[in-house]
């Protein structure tokens, strides 16, 4: 883990470039029947790509609608991020595994940093 998601700058090294998430993005969208504006959503990883999540694989990636106290317009505000990067700290820290900590983003990431001890 050290070469890979713990080591700083891992994950520019692998986030596919907006030309391609662009079009994935608002094809996903449309899957999911999501009207909402795209510039509000994000096109977000299930499993972040610095807790090891797959890039590219469809079924790691959705468009996350903004949190409700969300001000339409002002683009994406992900309370996910913030779960996403203590639960990275906890894994290159040693203090949980990594296994632990994708699947607690992935089966209830609102709760995952209790689940796992951590918040």
């Amino acid at each position: 883990m050290q070469a890979t998601i713990c080591k700083s700058g891992y994950t520019s090294t692998i986030r596919p470039p907006e030309s391609v998430t662009g079009p994935e993005k608002s094809a996903n969208a449309k899957s999911y029947g999501y009207a909402g504006s795209p510039h509000d959503a994000e096109y977000d990883h299930l499993v972040s790509l610095e807790l090891g999540g797959d890039p590219d694989d469809p079924r790691n990636l959705w468009v996350e609608p903004p949190s409700p106290s969300h001000k339409p317009g002002a683009g994406p505000n992900n309370p996910k991020d913030a779960v996403e990067s203590k639960l990275h700290a906890a894994v290159c820290s040693g203090k949980t595994q990594l296994a632990a900590a994708q699947n607690a983003i992935a089966t209830d990431w609102p709760d995952a940093l209790a689940k796992l001890g951590l918040g």
